[in-house]
């Protein structure tokens, strides 16, 4: 089966039972190297943000995932590996000598963007957690990567924490405009207004 169709029907697919509807706020769809950082409050988000791009950049597009919960049965390995490109990340052994962070430079290259998490767990407050500092080292040491914040929407209420079924409801996803890594800018900074950036997108569709 071709896997490209596969692709194409799983992004319907996954667009269908969001009811997601994509929209770009002072910037575009485009297929230069980027880091699409979201909040996370479902296993369904690196999907979502996957299937809200279009084709030509979807193509381009890897989600970093969890490597405990992607290799768990046939049907998930096939998605990450197969369809989604997903660089997995072990969450349980982290190695000094070849760091998240490492390990992602080197499977990006100077091809492919990025879909990443930066809270690390998934929030079910629905309040945007504190970032991780991984989005910082990774600009630190690639900060020519364009970096756009994402906003997914109501994802935590269409799957649950414990579900393993979508429940039918409309969600949204944001794409805000581009920033950098700024030079010498520290790093809790950097991470706060990351984050800031986020929290805006949402501020905005609740003001909707």
């Amino acid at each position: 089966m071709d896997t490209n169709l596969v692709r194409n029907f799983l992004a319907l697919l996954a667009r269908f039972l969001s009811g997601a509807s994509v929209r770009w706020i002072d910037s575009q769809p485009d297929t230069c190297q980027r880091v699409y950082f979201a909040n996370h409050t479902s296993h369904l988000d690196p999907i979502i943000i996957w299937s809200a791009l279009p084709p030509r950049v979807r193509m381009l597009a890897r989600p970093v995932a969890a490597k405990d919960y992607w290799t768990k049965g046939p049907v998930r390995r096939y998605l990450a590996n197969r369809l989604f490109g997903a660089i997995l990340i072990d969450r349980k052994e982290i190695k000094v000598h070849q760091s998240p962070v490492d390990l992602i430079i080197r499977e990006i290259g100077h091809h492919y963007s990025l879909i990443i998490f930066p809270e690390g767990g998934r929030q079910t407050s629905g309040e945007i957690g504190e970032f991780k500092s991984g989005l910082y080292y990774l600009c630190k040491k690639r900060p020519d990567l364009e970096l756009i914040p994402v906003h997914i929407d109501n994802m935590n209420r269409i799957l649950p924490r414990g579900e393993v079924l979508p429940v039918p409801m409309l969600s949204c996803v944001t794409f805000g405009p581009p920033l950098w890594l700024e030079v010498g800018e520290p790093k809790t900074r950097f991470l706060a207004r990351a984050r800031e950036a986020v929290r805006n997108l949402k501020e905005i569709r609740d003001e909707e």
